[in-house]
């Protein structure tokens, strides 16, 4: 069985948590989280860039010159592709980049990287995330009780408004609330910081 120390927000050991398995120590599929990766990566692009063809570009609407007895080679529009100002052959169109995925694919990327976290002992477990106020130097202050460094993320539930304001300034600092828990931010992350409950609520998702 998978079991992790729980902290408080002081540093100090509170109790033992029992993982499951299933979630937290399974063998790590690197393919399927590859491809979950991509997948994420791909979403974030917009997919919005655009060229003119020739029928876009303006001007070219008559013949440069006559057909025949100039000595020059015959053209039939200066919008053309190989014209300067002429169209783009083969650019760039709106489109999207994103794919399928199956479920069943989604949830064992997610739990290679969750179990990645647990194996690397990037995971850290407090009992309560909750912050008497929002301020950004007494929560970093908490993360260096708890020994936390480099880029973090932070899973809690959305009521603990507190933590999302102190961390909102700190680039490497990201919130996001158990069902938002994703293989890239998993991945991207040099730390996983989770309370109790919403390790709960993970596990009872992915059962």
């Amino acid at each position: 069985m998978a079991k992790t120390k729980v902290l408080s927000l002081s540093g100090s050991e509170v109790k033992d948590i029992t993982l499951n398995d299933e979630i937290w120590n399974i063998e790590i599929n690197e393919v399927v989280m590859s491809d979950a990766i991509r997948l994420g990566l791909a979403s974030l692009r917009q997919g919005t860039h655009k060229t003119k063809d020739r029928s876009e570009v303006s001007g070219g609407g008559r013949k440069p010159w006559r057909q025949k007895g100039t000595g020059r080679a015959r053209q039939g529009s200066t919008r053309a592709p190989h014209w300067v100002g002429g169209g783009i052959v083969f650019g760039p169109t709106p489109r999207d980049y994103s794919f399928k995925m199956n479920r069943k694919e989604r949830r064992l990327a997610l739990k290679s990287a969750l179990s990645e976290k647990f194996k690397d002992k990037k995971l850290c477990v407090v009992e309560n995330l909750e912050l008497e106020t929002p301020k950004t130097k007494e929560f970093l202050s908490t993360l260096n009780n708890l020994k936390l460094t480099g880029k973090t993320l932070i899973v809690t539930d959305g009521e603990n408004g507190n933590v999302a304001l102190a961390a909102r300034n700190v680039s490497n600092l990201f919130v996001v609330e158990p069902t938002g828990v994703n293989v890239l931010d998993l991945v991207s992350a040099d730390n996983l910081l989770i309370d109790e409950a919403s390790v709960t609520k993970i596990e009872e998702v992915l059962k």
